[in-house]
């Protein structure tokens, strides 16, 4: 038995769940890597020449043993987020130390201690096995997943599981992740595929997208309402490109930060009006590493009031950090709200805390999503409310150079990658509505 059979049946118009089921699993499959001997290989370097080509590998990988409450999925695709860019780079540090403590879980989470970490946090593909105790899904379904991997033991997960003590990002903090032929899942990550998008669309959303849901319109977040000013920095790229069209599905007003007119250029095809294009218009926050500069906080307070009609800023949404904060805060209104769900530019914030008590802001943590948030932001794209970001798709054998554009920033949105799937375009069932929205859905194919 290999992977082609079972790609063989996916792609088969007369397979049924019996015939998923009868399928025998491979021994093996192809899968990403980064390496745990290899985890000092950039030692010395700047963050900025760390080059994910050279740490992530193709490597052929036994089929893990499925446990109760698991999946088995066979990946058709998947997607870069910036984890797996922090996972090959080895930064903020190795993701083996997240491996080894999950390993001392429980007897069955000792899979995941291994000498090699399977990453990646997207898939869409076709459910092969469900382990004991999974009742909603069956052989044969196509789906996507989501990245909140959970142990639910302690009472603190259950009235939102992103507070769980053993709450994890699968494929980044857990292993046999999406970036693979077949992937292993808890059965409470599966969402169903939306119908109108292929493979490599359908698996772009799902980090992101949730995040963003979470982020900007969740009460666990900013509860973004109509008529709102929300800021978004990086709003064309892979997490504010979703946080822009959530902003102008619920009635709100995106103000746009983008560094280039065509980032501009793809925020206006979104529906987004104002923008400022921060290289253009020559921002620098910082006079050197230690000190910021107020001034030109206020001098982007002033531009954003010229876009606004002379009102400030309700909602932030943050994930740059120490670049970019101090700006956030001072320019948000009284009352308003700060939400972060990152730091790419580094992790340690300054902020003038004047503005923050003496007007009484908020900074809301946010980190992905729960099941919930995630199966709420995923039936919005089912829907075509939201639509994938997807630029570029790779080879799962090319997923380094795929990890470095990301790393590097030289792409738009999301990157794909096609991991059993032959060739992009495969996969979509509803032709009808797919045609009511493909100009949304190439929206950043044609840049």
């Amino acid at each position: 038995m290999t992977v082609k059979d079972i790609l063989d049946a996916i792609q088969s118009k007369d397979a049924t769940s019996t015939d998923f089921a009868a399928l025998p699993l491979p021994e093996s499959y192809r899968a990403i890597t980064v390496h745990k001997d290899e985890t000092e290989m950039f030692a010395g370097l700047e963050t900025r020449d760390k080059d994910p080509r050279k740490s992530i590998h193709l490597d052929e990988v036994p089929v893990p043993e499925l446990g109760p409450g698991e999946a088995l999925v066979a990946v058709m695709a998947s997607s870069v987020n910036y984890n797996s860019v922090w996972t090959s780079i080895f930064e903020p540090l190795s993701t083996f130390g997240f491996l080894e403590r999950y390993g001392k879980v429980s007897e069955l989470t000792k899979r995941h201690d291994l000498p090699y970490h399977i990453i990646g946090s997207d898939l869409a593909g076709v459910v092969l096995r469900t382990g004991p105790g999974v009742n909603a899904w069956k052989p044969g379904d196509e789906v996507v997943a989501h990245c909140l991997s959970v142990e639910l033991e302690s009472s603190d997960g259950h009235n939102d599981t992103m507070l769980d003590p053993e709450q994890r990002i699968w494929g980044f903090e857990t292993n046999f992740g999406g970036l693979a032929e077949i992937a292993l899942v808890k059965s409470n990550q599966l969402m169903p595929k939306p119908g109108h998008l292929s493979w490599e669309e359908a698996a772009a959303p799902g980090l992101v997208n949730s995040t963003a849901y979470r982020q900007l319109v969740s009460r666990n977040g900013a509860q973004m309402k109509q008529g709102d000013n929300v800021l978004i920095w990086g709003a064309s790229g892979g997490l504010g490109s979703y946080a822009t069209q959530f902003a102008l599905a619920g009635g709100a007003n995106p103000i746009c930060v983008v560094s280039s007119d065509q980032k501009a250029d793809i925020c206006r095809s979104m529906g987004a009006e104002a923008i400022i294009d921060r290289n253009a218009e020559g921002y620098k926050f910082w006079k050197d590493e230690q000190t910021q500069d107020p001034k030109e906080w206020k001098r982007f307070g002033k531009r954003i009031r010229e876009l606004t009609g002379g009102e400030d800023i309700d909602i932030v949404f943050e994930h740059p950090g120490r670049e970019t904060f101090g700006a956030s805060v001072y320019v948000t209104r009284k009352g308003g709200t700060i939400t972060t769900c990152a730091s790419t530019s580094g992790y340690m914030h300054e902020y003038d805390n004047r503005y923050l008590w003496m007007s009484l802001k908020r900074i809301i943590g946010s980190h992905f999503a729960n099941y919930r948030e995630a199966w709420e932001a995923n039936r919005l794209i089912a829907k075509g409310k939201i639509h994938p970001t997807l630029s570029k798709v790779y080879s799962l054998q090319d997923t380094g150079q795929a990890a470095y554009d990301v790393h590097r920033n030289l792409h738009q949105g999301k990157v794909g990658v096609l991991c059993l799937a032959p060739e992009e375009g495969l996969g979509v069932r509803d032709e009808e509505m797919r045609a009511k929205h493909i100009d949304a859905i190439n929206r950043f194919r044609n840049i």
